[in-house]
């Protein structure tokens, strides 16, 4: 089985690479014509390359390109209201004879709307009704039977996935970007919310620098962040992690020589409450901690706590 997954594998990408070398000036052409509209994106294909072109919306409406996906058997029932003059449409059919997607040529034509077409023949009446045309011609599918569209579709999705970032990097499209169209995910939620935001700012285990093993052992407990924080919001000294406390044990079990100031780091990092999740993050990771305190670092004021677990 193994051997037939490699085999799957070699043949795709043999077809990937035709497909890039076919590439020339039509492709830069469809970018600029992107470019240049002033409507959105539609893509249209039915049965496995309909299913590619959804994918392709998808990617091309999170990457900047406002897009959707529009079947071409709903729109030949009244879906083609959602089409607008100024949209350019993008059809994808690997023969380029597909019936439903020829049907709602002679409307786009009707509505002058400019057409990218997606097809393994150049010679085909979609790429010939086309004002631009983009080849995905595969000399063998992976499929060994040559019947289901596998390297086919495998070249279409890649081609669909070259136009986007040609668009994103066109249009300089940033991280920010992208994570405004990702509120709800990881990445949305790294790069628009603030450290003030999720830090923790309520019952901070705050300790006095001449406290007792036992009392900074109790408000660690306490404060259940796994550390605590020598001094006051006001002006801190250092704090003391679980780590620092266990480092101190192994030197000295005898805890009643152990010393705050002694075992405590002086030199904490602070971030700013302003500053992103994202950088307050890769700061940690870099640092190899999980807790930063956060405010100021030049006065040495706290606000509150921020531990990238949370």
């Amino acid at each position: 089985m193994n051997e037939i997954a490699k085999r799957v594998f070699d043949i795709e990408i043999g077809a990937l690479k035709e497909v890039a070398g076919a590439i020339g000036n039509e492709f830069t052409a469809a970018i600029e014509a992107i470019l240049s509209s002033k409507g959105k994106l539609i893509i249209a294909g039915v049965g496995k390359s309909g299913l590619i072109g959804r994918k392709i919306a998808a990617t091309l409406a999170s990457t900047g390109t406002p897009s959707f996906f529009l079947h071409p058997g709903e729109a030949f029932h009244g879906d083609l209201g959602m089409v607008e003059p100024n949209d350019l449409v993008i059809l994808i059919s690997y023969s380029g004879e597909t019936d439903e997607v020829l049907k709602i040529i002679p409307f786009l034509k009707w509505n002058k709307n400019s057409i990218i077409s997606i097809t393994g023949s150049p010679d085909s009446t979609i790429a010939k009704n086309s004002d631009h045309h983009l080849n995905v011609c595969i000399t063998r599918e992976a499929c060994p039977l040559e019947l289901a569209p596998t390297s086919s579709t495998t070249a279409t999705l890649v081609m669909g996935d070259a136009l986007a970032v040609a668009l994103m990097e066109a249009r300089q499209f940033q991280q920010e970007d992208f994570a405004r169209f990702h509120p709800g995910g990881s990445l949305g939620r790294k790069l628009l919310v603030k450290v003030k935001d999720l830090m923790r700012k309520d019952n901070l285990p705050y300790i006095d620098k001449n406290a007792s093993f036992t009392e900074m052992l109790l408000c660690m407990s306490e404060g259940k962040l796994g550390l605590v924080i020598v001094g006051s919001a006001d002006s801190i000294e250092g704090v003391i992690t679980d780590g620092d406390l266990r480092r101190a044990l192994v030197r000295n079990p005898d805890t009643s020589q152990l010393v705050i100031s002694e075992m405590m780091t002086a030199d904490p990092v602070i971030v700013d409450p302003d500053e992103y999740i994202s950088q307050a993050e890769q700061l940690m990771i870099d640092k190899k901690i999980a807790t930063v305190l956060v405010g100021s670092a030049v006065k040495r004021n706290i606000d509150g706590v921020y531990q990238i677990y949370n």
